[in-house]
């Protein structure tokens, strides 16, 4: 099963350790589900860590290639533009081009969406729900 982690769940398990979304790479690190993730991914990741998080460029560097090393990464060529918020663009994209079975969020409007072509849109919850890891 591929899946691609939207923003808020990298960002929630870097920085606040120890909840759902850390156990979510978690079960991808012990190979429960693959990831797929793009370059614009990782620079939210990290502008959302500088920003929000104040993590200086040595921690961001360290987390670019964690990112980079913990799945595989797509190079979308088509553009969209699906829904307002253009970041959530690029985790569709990024889905897309992947093929992934699923996208993972707690972005009300990715999740209104349901799915996008194959893949369906589901909440942390529901995704580990999915991966039997509670």
């Amino acid at each position: 099963m591929k899946a691609v982690l939207d923003t808020n769940i990298y960002v929630s398990a870097i920085a606040l350790p120890g909840g759902q979304a850390e156990k979510a790479l978690l079960a991808a690190l012990h190979g429960h589900y693959r990831v797929a993730i793009s370059k614009p991914i990782i620079h939210e990741v990290l502008d959302v860590l500088a920003r929000k998080f104040a993590r200086d460029p040595e921690a961001l560097a360290r987390v670019a290639v964690f990112l980079d090393e913990l799945g595989t990464l797509v190079h979308p060529r088509k553009t969209l533009d699906i829904l307002k918020d253009t970041p959530d663009n690029r985790i569709l994209e990024c889905a897309a081009t992947a093929r992934a079975h699923y996208i993972v969020t707690g972005d009300r409007a990715m999740l209104a969406l349901g799915h996008y072509q194959e893949t369906r849109i589901v909440t942390l919850r529901a995704f580990l729900d999915l991966l039997e890891i509670h």
